[in-house]
């Protein structure tokens, strides 16, 4: 299969221009190694060569030899090479010597060097909607972080178009399946994880079916505040077994690692407001299909009910602004008090300037979304105030334009980095 180009790879290119390595970071099969076998000359496969064992303990500079850059895939399987990696980057004097992947983080207690001068990271994620070719990408954030206005597109999407491609998901192996294939692939998936992944990456037994409640708890509440107590009693409520709260965060912990969940934090909120702020992150998956999967939902089980998949659909536009946001130096983050009055996503760039976003399946909640965003504007402090680029609502099923009072409305199928 033709390698579809990936909105990372800019950012790949760019830190291996700038450092001796570059450690890619993201979730088994969301393209890791594709992508820098674009960009190596030499690959060293550390969980499939038998002989990695026997040479990093005799001589692990010879496993550091070859063109560069040098692709070290699965490098997390023998932590150790992180310091010789860095050891060898200092002697050469180099950019662009390694690539390092891997589809998780290794322990804490891993004796590594931080890299910092050495290293830089590009996260990877699953496929965008552009990458997949579901977005024309006429509306970028990149545009939307300069305050430029929208001019009518009609791209809307079908309701039951937003569903299947979401059951599907973003996954390079799913280019080409149908949505039967692509579901019976995403339950394997979680099936291994909660059987082999979570247990093997820190050579820890954890038992699947705490696993398996624990993902169910963390897709039945997919794109809300979920306090650690909540997972609690939602697990004892719903399953057939109970989990204490030591162990609830130790697998937590573990399924970040995998990077199969991926918090969305609190904004740093500059707000005048007598209110409390809610602090607590919002939790997603890396993949809405994967949510979907581990409660066993199919196309009609999400028709019947849109109230879930409007969370959905919130969730998959979070994935979408982690990655266009990524490619404009921006982080996404969530807004909420004890008012009630919240904000889906605020992408914030380092330097400071940010955009707001209101996400909606339909368009029938759109002047409530944009009455949300205008009282959230009107709270901001000054001085953030000025660096407020655009206020904007994400659609499924509606068209792009700008309302009367500037607020963008923005179909899906219009957005891209």
């Amino acid at each position: 299969m033709d390698y579809k180009e990936r909105i990372t790879d800019k950012e790949l290119r760019r830190k291996l221009d700038a450092s001796g390595a570059v450690l890619i970071r993201g979730a088994k099969g969301c393209g890791k190694t594709a992508s820098a076998k674009q960009l190596a000359n030499s690959v060293l496969n550390v969980d499939r060569d038998e002989q990695v064992q026997a040479v990093i303990d005799a001589a692990p500079r010879r496993l550091l030899m070859g063109e560069t850059p040098r692709l070290i895939d699965e490098w997390q399987v023998q932590p150790k090479l992180w310091n010789y990696i860095r050891h060898e980057v200092d002697d050469r004097k180099l950019t662009g010597q390694f690539i390092l992947t891997g589809s998780a983080n290794p322990d804490e207690s891993a004796n590594m060097h931080s890299g910092a001068g050495r290293f830089t990271v590009v996260d990877m994620r699953t496929m965008t909607w552009q990458e997949l070719g579901h977005s024309t990408g006429r509306i970028s954030l990149s545009d939307l972080f300069k305050g430029h206005h929208i001019d009518i597109y009609d791209h809307a999407t079908e309701l039951e178009c937003i569903i299947e491609r979401s059951i599907i998901g973003g996954f390079p192996t799913m280019l080409g399946k149908n949505i039967g294939q692509a579901a019976e692939m995403n339950r394997s998936y979680v099936e291994l994880l909660s059987e082999v992944d979570m247990s093997r990456v820190s050579d820890v037994k954890r038992d699947p079916q705490k696993v398996r409640s624990l993902l169910r708890s963390l897709a039945r509440n997919t794109s809300t505040l979920v306090e650690i107590t909540t997972l609690e009693k939602d697990i004892r409520q719903h399953e057939s077994t109970s989990m204490t709260r030591p162990t609830v965060y130790d697998y937590l912990d573990t399924l970040q690692r995998l990077m199969i969940i991926e918090d969305q934090p609190a904004w740093n909120t500059h707000i005048r407001s007598s209110y409390a702020l809610r602090k607590a992150p919002k939790r997603h998956f890396t993949d809405v299909s994967l949510a979907i999967a581990v409660l066993g939902a199919d196309k009609n089980a999400l028709l019947n009910d849109l109230n879930f998949a409007g969370f959905i659909f919130e969730s998959l536009a979070i994935h979408e602004l982690r990655v266009y946001g990524q490619a404009n130096d921006a982080r996404v983050f969530h807004f909420r008090d004890a008012s009630g009055l919240e904000v889906d996503a605020i992408v914030e760039k380092y330097q400071g300037d940010w955009c707001a976003f209101e996400v909606k399946l339909g368009t029938g909640a759109i002047d409530e979304a944009a009455r949300s965003l205008n009282k959230f504007a009107s709270l901001v402090s000054p001085q953030k105030r000025e660096q407020l680029k655009s206020l904007n609502i994400i659609t499924g099923t509606g068209i792009s334009y700008t309302r009367e009072d500037g607020i963008n409305v923005i179909s899906m199928a219009s957005l891209g980095a």
